[in-house]
């Protein structure tokens, strides 16, 4: 079975950077695109970014392009996000998702079927 885990939350001031791991175990990651997610107190939970299973296509949401990049390692068997230019609206918890590689990199939470516990994120100064 599919296991991911996310790891590199913690506080952060304004204007400061994080880097989020997100480990998977059970499987290769060759075969699964990955997704980023984030939810904030009262707030429903919306795409980050994701990256292919190939690694060629990624995609952010709007706001993020130019502070936040995604990456990966399969031989790591770990998808990143850097985090840049940190604002207090990127509060919140941040999981990390797969859906398989034929669905393509999107925002679509239905297409992912495997998702990791989350991790805090918190800036503030």
């Amino acid at each position: 079975q599919l296991q991911l885990v996310e790891s590199g939350g913690g506080l952060v001031e304004p204007g400061g950077s994080l880097r989020l791991s997100c480990t998977v175990s059970g499987s290769t990651l060759d075969y699964y695109n990955i997704g980023w997610f984030r939810q904030a107190p009262g707030k429903d939970r919306e795409g980050v970014s994701c990256i292919s299973s190939t690694g060629r296509r990624t995609n952010y949401g709007d706001s993020l392009r130019g502070r936040f990049t995604i990456s990966r390692d399969n031989l790591k068997n770990t998808v990143y996000l850097q985090m840049n230019s940190l604002r207090r609206e990127d509060t919140g918890v941040y999981y990390c998702a797969a859906s398989y590689g034929g669905y393509g990199c999107s925002d679509y939470v239905p297409n992912y079927e495997n998702w990791g516990q989350g991790t805090q994120v918190s800036v503030s100064s």
